[in-house]
């Protein structure tokens, strides 16, 4: 139950990029010779979140390849469905499960039009709901991820996953098994 509230909420957090303006049409020629030279290195990514997160005084977060399957198939959803949608592959608490990730704490930012790792890491610090997702106390791990297709409006679409560790599993115990008093 815990779990389902903490995703709720960092659901009702994430929001905020759904509502994202679109650019409508397909990208000039310029534009496309600078999409096609788009790329992502996820290491890179990782240093430029790690730097940020340093500055603001938290701990560095490890790339992780259940987190950056998450996000590659996030990213592809949104590129095909040409919209900045955290329900493009499927809600967000879903998906976390169907990652198996038994985290507390985990969220996502999208991002669309920007041409390098560096300009979406700018923008998300620009919003308060993806700049807060980033700067997440727990978070000790992330993927990343790009999608591109000239077609479609933004031509380069991104996606951040960013969790933190799975919470340990814990085991109650009801005690000994005893009799118990029955009152007739």
């Amino acid at each position: 139950m815990k779990n389902l509230l903490v995703l709720s909420l960092a659901a009702a957090l994430l929001a905020a990029c759904a509502g994202e303006s679109r650019r409508e049409g397909s990208l000039s020629p310029g534009a496309a010779e600078k999409l096609a030279a788009v790329s992502l290195d996820p290491a890179a990514a990782g240093r430029i979140l790690n730097a940020y997160r340093a500055s603001n005084g938290l701990g560095a977060v490890r790339p992780d390849p259940r987190l950056m399957g998450m996000a590659q198939r996030q990213a592809d959803a949104i590129a095909k469905a040409n919209a900045l949608s955290h329900d493009a592959a499927g809600a967000f608490g879903s998906r976390v499960e169907a990652a198996g990730l038994n985290s507390a704490r985990a969220a996502e930012n999208l991002g669309g039009g920007y041409f390098s790792t560096e300009e979406a890491f700018a923008g998300w610090r620009q919003s308060s709901a993806h700049n807060a997702n980033m700067l997440m106390p727990e978070a000790t791990r992330y993927g990343i991820a790009l999608a591109k297709d000239p077609r479609t409006s933004y031509g380069a679409w991104w996606v951040l996953v960013l969790a933190a560790d799975p919470e340990p599993r814990r085991e109650m115990s009801v005690g000994p098994i005893g009799s118990i008093g029955i009152i007739r």
